[in-house]
């Protein structure tokens, strides 16, 4: 029995959680699968993953074998994107996660001249608002906005800024009004993002300091293209970044309100960060997508 091959099959049976799924991720048949995993299972004398109709499930002693055979795939395959790494040029695979919206209006434009420049490098790219898992999502460098929470055996590298607008359309503003200072906001259907928190409010920075202006409204969401096509539609008032409606502002199709007021929401101040773990401080895959970045956004202040 080729013992890799088995821990790899098991691995990705377990991953996709199917016999049938696994085989076509590995390009091979249904049949050759479920054969080499029935063989390590008689190796080892023990159950790994139980059997039905319906589907498979992890046994306790597949879950304990799963993790360590994990990590001994990852491992080899961290040893063999380090010997590539190691080279001059930036080659081997690299996984990056990023917004959705960020990654597909910022940072997808600038993707074919990072691979033209680089042409040993594979890169795979995620695109998700959700914050992803680096060691089980299996990725190399996870770029998010906001400020992240600080996690045990992550690396957060800042790696640029943006600022947010508190933008309405004409059409909003005829019917209900325009709000003269922050605090107006209060009588206003506010287009939130949604950060699973139930109670939002937005800072403005003022000369005099922060204020801190609860809002409300009768639509929120995890994507802030919804929230812009809100908007954009005269729903109401949002603060959206200004990569995402700096173009709209300047056609004229949404007015700024509280221009000279620096604003963000509640714990979400305009940081653009690069999260990877720790073993990839001097990977050139990793800090030639972080110098990318860099290029885009431009050299952070101060």
């Amino acid at each position: 029995m080729d013992k890799l091959l088995a821990l790899k099959m098991f691995v990705e049976t377990v991953d996709v959680k199917g016999f049938s799924a696994a085989a076509r991720q590995l390009g091979v048949a249904t049949s050759s699968v479920t054969r080499m995993i029935d063989a390590l299972e008689a190796e080892l004398g023990t159950v790994l993953l139980n059997r039905s109709t319906r589907q498979v499930t992890i046994s306790d002693a597949g879950a304990a074998y799963y993790l360590r055979a994990r990590k001994i795939l990852d491992d080899l395959a961290e040893a063999d994107a380090t010997v590539m790494d190691s080279q001059d040029e930036p080659s081997g695979p690299l996984r990056v996660s990023m917004p959705t919206a960020f990654g597909r209006r910022v940072i997808a434009p600038h993707l074919a001249r990072f691979m033209a420049r680089h042409p040993r490098l594979e890169l795979d790219i995620t695109l998700t608002d959700t914050v992803v898992d680096l060691f089980a999502d299996r990725v190399d460098v996870s770029i998010r906005l906001g400020t992240p929470a600080a996690m045990d055996g992550v690396v957060c590298r800042p790696v640029g800024q943006f600022r947010r607008r508190v933008v309405a359309s004409a059409h909003y503003l005829a019917d209900h009004g325009q709000p003269q200072i922050p605090q107006d906001l209060a009588g206003h259907d506010c287009l939130r993002f949604n950060f699973g928190n139930p109670q939002q409010a937005w800072t403005f920075i003022a000369d005099s300091g922060e204020v801190r202006v609860p809002v409300r409204g009768r639509f929120k969401s995890n994507n802030a293209e919804v929230l812009r096509e809100l908007v954009l539609a005269g729903s109401g008032v949002a603060l959206l970044p200004d990569w995402l409606v700096g173009q709209d502002i300047e056609s004229g199709q949404l007015l700024e309100l509280f221009a000279h007021l620096p604003a963000h929401p509640d714990n979400a101040k305009g940081h653009v960060s690069a999260l990877f773990l720790p073993n990839h401080r001097g990977s050139r895959r990793v800090n030639a997508f972080i110098a990318l970045i860099h290029e885009i956004l431009g050299p952070l202040p101060g």
